[in-house]
């Protein structure tokens, strides 16, 4: 147990909502949020590191080895994402600098995104919006901007966890649709909830009518979705990243669309953020796209609030995260502010 909570210095990166702030407060810990609505330079991210016992960190914050060895002084990094890949995890481990983060907080919000770019893409939605705000609605054309529908269709996903399960269980309970999916580990109890059938990569490219990403971003992810993959998939087939940007080549994904190789892609993630105006994305028919909406609901942002203070509020009273990327440094004997 900690013997005094004020002494234990809790910054926070940017102002997010105030469930997990006022968690932090009720505990007695010292808090201090970034007072400015734009992102921290990295000098103005060090600086306030230096000062802190434990920060909480967006994904846009830059953690890499440089951070991390300037403010070794800090004893955790709690993070308001499920995804941790901005975070350089061997150098925290090394330093004895635990980091945490929030999954499942975000999956139905994540999932609801995923399922709306999916219908969006298939009906040209985003489009025939645009083509209406133009004044080109004019007269009934029977065969003009023709989208396709799901019914029955077979859907892959890329990396089933809590996500993907999610979004399996709204395209299997409106269309009906089958799912495969390619994963490094079997699961079996989503298995048995969807009745999914895993299936190497290749045949997830070749057999899915739409295809949606719910993977982290790492090493053997990162531009997985490229020119060779895209080769393999129906020119029927639909593309859904919710992911990362980076796990799929956006030069490939445009040349696909433009030759027909695929028929169209729904993206709330883009490499880079955020998406330059220009990209011929934008003016596709069959692309639907947002900026990184996923977890842009109250609910779940408030819960993101409360999983990483909570991350931090455990750490320092009990020795334990509840949810933990380097479990192994809760026993690396780095004693923090603990009594």
């Amino acid at each position: 147990m900690i013997k005094d909570p004020q002494k234990v210095k809790v910054f926070i990166t940017r102002e997010i909502p105030g469930a997990g702030i006022e968690l932090l407060k009720k505990e007695g810990f010292n808090v201090s949020v970034w007072p400015h609505d734009k992102p921290m330079s990295p000098d103005e991210l060090i600086e306030e590191g230096k000062k802190a016992n434990a920060i909480l960190t967006l994904l846009t914050d830059v953690i890499d080895a440089s951070f991390l060895n300037e403010c070794r002084n800090l004893d955790l990094i709690s993070q308001f994402a499920v995804g941790y890949d901005n975070i350089n995890i061997p150098e925290a481990t090394k330093l004895g600098i635990a980091i945490g983060y929030t999954p499942g907080a975000m999956s139905d919000a994540t999932a609801d995104t995923a399922f709306g770019l999916m219908i969006a893409a298939s009906r040209k939605m985003f489009y025939l919006h645009k083509k209406i705000m133009k004044g080109e609605w004019t007269f009934f054309r029977p065969k003009a901007d023709l989208g396709v529908e799901l019914k029955n269709k077979t859907l892959g996903i890329f990396g089933l966890g809590r996500i993907g399960v999610q979004m399996a269980l709204r395209c299997k309970g409106a269309y009906n649709m089958k799912v495969i999916y390619h994963n490094r580990k079997q699961n079996k109890d989503a298995e048995k909830l969807l009745g999914a059938s895993l299936v190497g990569f290749d045949e997830l490219l070749s057999q899915s009518d739409v295809l949606s990403v719910h993977c982290a971003l790492n090493n053997e992810t990162r531009g997985i979705f490229d020119q060779k993959a895209f080769s393999k998939m129906k020119p029927t087939s639909l593309f859904v990243n919710t992911a990362r940007g980076g796990i799929h080549n956006e030069r490939d994904l445009i040349d696909a669309l433009k030759a027909g190789t695929i028929w169209g892609a729904g993206l709330d993630v883009t490499n880079p953020e955020p998406m330059d105006a220009n990209n011929p994305l934008l003016s596709m028919p069959n692309v639907a796209i947002l900026p990184h909406i996923g977890s842009q609901t109250e609910e779940a942002r408030g819960e993101m609030s409360r999983l990483a203070a909570m991350n931090i509020i455990e750490f320092y009273k009990n020795n334990r995260m509840p949810n933990v990327v380097n479990p192994e440094t809760l026993t690396m004997g780095k004693p923090g502010l603990n009594a």
